[in-house]
């Protein structure tokens, strides 16, 4: 024993001197020590992601870590709401007086998004408390910026593939890139937000008995073989194609929500959207409105893809805001598209952009995209008799709004709009559809 106290006493000795000597080793020393208990901490945290039915019974017995993250995200909301009561900033939109009981707990994923934070806008007004989810991938802070500090709202940074534990009572599922340039962008990560996502909120939706709305797509009629679309259509996709991550992510999602419907008593809506334009597109999406009013505004060639013979349908995002809301608070559970019925010409669509922005602009033609579908017109029969919801906003007035919308964004990212011989008021126009 003596012995060993004497090597133990000589060992010590010898780190003091080291220590004495050089202090810097201490410094390093010390460094190093943090840095492995840093590494060991971050390698226990890192697990695999549970599989579909670990996850349910994970849902019904969180373990600890989800019990974490529940608490911290469900802390961090009251704490967010808190402090607004006690700020009392105001400037808001006026927002409706509920009762207790009127008043609805309300998520959004990708309610940061064009589509999700104009859906925010109509929650927030109605009076109910609403959570935005978004990674802000396709999402911007700057669409939902004016409600911060709000009593009834909360943001969230967070994705849908990973789980989420929240008390709500109602769910609006919007996460998911929809344009093109978007989600072919990761194919692998827009196929992983319309399936574990969905499965994700499907899960919180059971645990917590919340009514779930899915924003499905008109892409999953592909490109389709009857038209007008009806609900009953099962479409035309090609599975393989370079849009196929976004259209059969989204048939999967469908086939997730009334699996869940049947199997676990889920209360379920699905939207089936049709192409949608107004404030709050991302200048560079991508998509047919974004792409004229930018070119026409700067003067640039108006591109079409292909002859431009291909036909759309286009809706005023408030005329979109208000089928969701009317169907999620509706009694009818099955597909419903939400679309304006009158359809036009791809290239007639360029032309008339370019008479309202009173554009110098060529019209020119590069080469069609693939699996670019030549028609897409929906059937609204099924949204006027069972949600009794039609369209409101003309093309030309959407258009004008979101041409004034542009400008004020070119504005802001400094851009410059050309000045000149430009018509200042363009002449009203015969905008009829096919």
């Amino acid at each position: 024993m003596d012995e060993g106290k004497e090597a133990g006493g000589s060992v010590m000795w010898k780190m003091r001197r080291q220590i004495q000597r050089r202090p810097i080793y201490l410094l390093l020393t010390s460094c190093t020590v943090c840095a492995m208990l840093v590494v060991a901490v971050l390698k226990q945290g890192e697990r695999t992601p549970p599989g579909p039915l670990e996850r349910e019974s994970t849902s019904l017995s969180p373990s600890v870590v989800e019990g974490v993250v529940r608490s911290t995200i469900v802390d961090q909301i009251a704490t967010m709401r808190a402090e607004s009561v006690r700020l009392g900033k105001s400037g808001y939109a006026p927002v409706k007086r509920l009762p207790a009981n009127q008043k609805l707990r309300i998520l959004v994923t990708g309610g940061a998004g064009f589509v999700g934070s104009n859906l925010v806008d109509r929650l927030m007004t109605e009076g109910h408390e609403v959570t935005v989810l978004d990674n802000l991938f396709t999402g911007r802070k700057k669409n939902i910026e004016h409600w911060f500090g709000h009593p009834n709202f909360a943001f969230v940074v967070g994705d849908v593939v990973q789980p989420i534990m929240l008390e709500v009572d109602q769910i609006y599922h919007l996460a998911c890139p929809a344009s093109p340039p978007h989600y072919q962008y990761n194919p692998i990560k827009t196929i992983k937000t319309s399936t574990e996502g969905t499965l994700n909120m499907l899960g919180l939706a059971k645990r917590v008995n919340a009514r779930m709305l899915l924003a499905s797509t008109s892409e999953i009629y592909g490109d389709p073989e009857i038209h007008p679309q009806v609900e009953t259509y099962w479409g035309n996709v090609n599975p393989i194609g370079p849009r196929a991550c976004y259209d059969e992510g989204k048939r999967v999602a469908e086939t997730m929500m009334y699996s869940y419907q049947r199997q676990v008593g889920v209360d379920v809506r699905v939207a089936r959207i049709f192409n949608t334009f107004g404030r709050r597109m991302h200048p560079n999406d991508g998509r047919v409105v974004s792409n004229f009013i930018i070119q026409a505004l700067q003067d640039k060639d108006i591109t079409l893809y292909g002859d431009g013979s291909q036909t759309r349908s286009f809706q005023f995002v408030d005329d979109l805001v208000d089928g969701l809301y009317k169907l999620m608070n509706s009694n009818y559970s099955l597909p419903v598209n939400l679309g304006n019925p009158d359809e036009y010409a791809v290239a007639t669509f360029a032309h008339t952009i370019k008479r309202l922005t009173g554009s110098r602009s060529r019209i020119v033609s590069l080469p069609a995209t693939t699996d670019d579908p030549r028609k897409r017109k929906p059937d609204i029969t099924v949204a006027k008799r069972h949600i009794g919801w039609q369209p409101r906003w003309t093309v030309q007035m959407g258009l004008e709004h979101t041409i004034e919308y542009f400008k004020k964004e070119l504005e802001d990212m400094g851009e410059i709009i050309p000045t000149g011989p430009r018509a200042s008021k363009p002449r009203p126009l015969n905008l009829k559809p096919h």
